[in-house]
């Protein structure tokens, strides 16, 4: 299993980023692909969690309204919509996925793809 993510980058605060998770050998009718980050001097948090019944949860906060995760028509890839960005979403942001369920506990995650920066800055 392989997951790729991309779509990070350097915004000033209040613009938008669409990070995107590209998988192979894994899709999303199997069980939950999610995104997990990791600002600077920060434990790991998971930010969102897709299920293949399609629901949707929300781990932070203070993403709610402002991030938006989405499946794409290819059932290998999943999205995350940021907008109004702040400095406080800059963090390294994983595409993982679990053959189970969505956790909070992003230990539990059964795969780690590479990372994608994101960098919200005036």
């Amino acid at each position: 299993v392989q997951l790729q993510a991309s779509g990070g980058g350097l915004v000033q605060p209040g613009d938008s980023l669409r990070l995107s998770c590209t998988t192979s050998g894994f899709t999303l009718d199997r069980g939950a692909i999610a995104w997990v980050r990791q600002a600077p001097g920060k434990e790991r948090e998971a930010v969102s969690c897709i299920r293949s019944s399609g629901r949707i949860t929300y781990y932070i906060e203070s993403i709610k309204g402002r991030f938006t995760i989405s499946r794409g028509i290819a059932k290998n890839t999943v999205y995350l919509q940021m907008n109004s960005l702040k400095p406080e979403d800059t963090a390294v942001y994983y595409c993982v996925a679990d053959e189970r369920y969505c956790t909070a506990f992003v230990d539990e995650f059964d795969y780690w793809g590479q990372e994608t920066l994101v960098t919200v800055s005036s």
